[in-house]
């Protein structure tokens, strides 16, 4: 059994909340750049190099990618052979958040009651969420969510008998009813199966996949494929301006399902897909 003192976890969140918020992931500035080679509107050019450019700067500059600096959606994975000493791992997480705001200066956005609330002033809570694993390891994964994008989000629970197709043609609708507000070119993360609770999970667990990992599973990673192109078809394009570049990717994650239902949530991510990952 392996000790770990619950204070790494606070000091990895409060140093994954700064670096997620001022560095897009590699492969997410990469595909904005390779997007603009490929982009036909020059309208869409222009802005493909500019959301590029804006992450070079926020790097550079140690600045946020963008104002919104997000609900702070924590993935914390436990090895069943680790041993968590000094306090509540959820307590843990919360300081990391509540610190890396703070020294980061990042923009804090949660109330604490959603119809009277106050602003909490530190950007808690977290929205943790907690698996145990295999091994002697902590593996924290921090994604910084921001409000634009998640109001875009849907969850469907259809008939049995509307299958793919009918989950296709939600995901499309969803992402043409996202349109500019949610600031393309998107990430579109699709949980199929389960219940209503682990289908939206598997939505905003599929945004965690990077850019060009396919689905393990041929058949979920050919679906995974014509949707990219489907949703690319919709012309949407670079921040709603028009183009053949609306989505960066698209990521499936399915589940068993019950023989009534046939649930769909897809979890609209924006341009600034912004996650960073730490094991202890």
């Amino acid at each position: 059994m392996r000790e770990v003192p619950v204070q790494r976890i606070t000091e990895e969140v409060a140093r994954l909340s700064q670096e997620a918020n001022c560095d897009l992931p590699e492969g997410v500035e990469k595909a904005l750049r390779e997007a603009a080679e490929r982009e036909e509107s020059p309208v869409g050019r222009e802005v493909l190099r500019s959301l590029a450019e804006n992450a070079l700067i926020a790097r550079q500059d140690r600045m946020p990618i963008c104002q919104d600096t997000g609900f702070s959606v924590v993935f914390v994975e436990v090895g069943q052979d680790v041993h968590l000493v000094g306090g509540n791992v959820y307590d843990a997480v919360n300081e990391g958040v509540r610190q890396g705001y703070r020294e980061g200066f990042l923009r804090k956005s949660i109330l604490d009651h959603p119809w009277q609330g106050k602003n909490t002033g530190d950007n808690t809570p977290a929205i943790v969420h907690l698996d145990i694993v295999p091994g002697d390891r902590v593996r924290l994964r921090f994604m910084p969510k921001g409000g634009g994008s998640e109001n875009k989000s849907r969850l469907a629970m259809l008939r049995p008998a509307d299958g793919l197709e009918g989950a296709r043609r939600f995901v499309i609708e969803t992402v043409e009813k996202a349109g500019p507000d949610a600031c393309p070119p998107f990430i579109v993360g699709v949980g199929i199966g389960g219940t209503f609770d682990k289908v939206a999970f598997l939505a905003k667990k599929a945004l965690l996949r990077p850019i060009g990992t396919f689905n393990s599973r041929p058949e979920v990673a050919e679906f995974e494929r014509e949707l990219l192109v489907a949703v690319n078809r919709l012309g949407l394009g670079p921040e709603g301006l028009g183009g053949r570049t609306t989505a960066l990717w698209v990521a499936v994650e399915v589940s068993p399902r019950h023989i009534a239902s046939f649930p769909v949530a897809v979890n609209i991510q924006c341009h600034a897909a912004r996650v960073k990952e730490a094991v202890i």
